[in-house]
């Protein structure tokens, strides 16, 4: 199937006779399954399944055409001028392979394309402009920090950083022992954004890091359950101790 044929099964489900669901829906209302779509791209990406990819890439590319027929609709643009556009933002921004320029390492194009942006008039009032509010907490601690450290604002040594999450480690327990639940949560969100600081330093995307240990957990409680079950018990019927046990089971036959 060629990409106009996909734009023309996308125009006939918004069409009179299209399908009642895709035409009541607006750009606002797909919202969710575009976040939906790109999560389970990743999560096809981390699998490391073809098939997978390959489906869920259709899944996300679908949502791009809806949205472009939306627009179409409204006479404001096409899909076609979001494919010239960013085909000539690619261009512009690469001046290193389609013009004259000279980048030797990935920290050079960095520095190029935001000047290349500067040179465009999207100029902004902070370097922290530009990361998404919708952006999962962790990832856009992660990005906001990845800038800062860019002007300077990092520390030298990895133990430095060991230093600071101590201390807030300190100051949460403080928080917790006085019972006051502001400053529990307010301490609290300073370790995690003091954790994510700790990957970035070390280099760990700390939402990678984290979903992977969902799944472990996802895993090695599933195989609490299937041996609860083997045994006709209830998870509620038995002791911590026992749970534990197969916990390690679990993790046992992960190596």
């Amino acid at each position: 199937m060629e990409f106009q044929e996909l734009l023309k099964i996308m125009e006939k489900l918004r069409s009179d006779k299209g399908c009642p669901w895709d035409k009541e829906q607006t750009r606002e209302s797909l919202k969710p399954f575009i976040v939906e779509e790109a999560y389970e791209l990743i999560e096809a990406i981390e699998e490391q399944s073809p098939e997978k990819i390959k489906e869920e890439l259709g899944d996300l590319l679908f949502q791009i055409v809806f949205q472009c027929q939306i627009a179409k609709e409204k006479n404001e643009f096409e899909v076609a001028d979001v494919i010239e556009q960013i085909g000539q933002k690619m261009i512009t921004r690469h001046p290193h392979v389609f013009g004259k320029a000279e980048c030797r390492t990935a920290d050079e194009v960095i520095m190029q394309w935001e000047e290349q942006k500067k040179r465009e008039g999207k100029l902004r009032e902070s370097i922290l402009d530009g990361v998404p509010q919708t952006m999962p907490s962790l990832l856009r601690a992660h990005r906001l920090q990845d800038r800062v450290a860019k002007v300077g604002f990092d520390w030298e040594r990895v133990e430095d950083v060991f230093k600071k999450l101590d201390e807030e480690l300190k100051e949460f327990k403080n928080a917790f022992e006085i019972k006051k639940q502001d400053d529990i949560e307010d301490e609290l969100g300073d370790i995690f954004f003091m954790l994510v600081n700790l990957s970035r330093f070390i280099g760990v995307n700390p939402e990678d890091a984290l979903r992977k240990t969902i799944s472990k957990f996802i895993s090695r409680f599933r195989y609490i359950e299937m041996k609860a079950a083997d045994q006709g018990r209830r998870l509620s019927d038995m002791k911590l101790d026992e749970m534990d046990r197969l916990w390690d089971e679990a993790k046992g036959k992960e190596r």
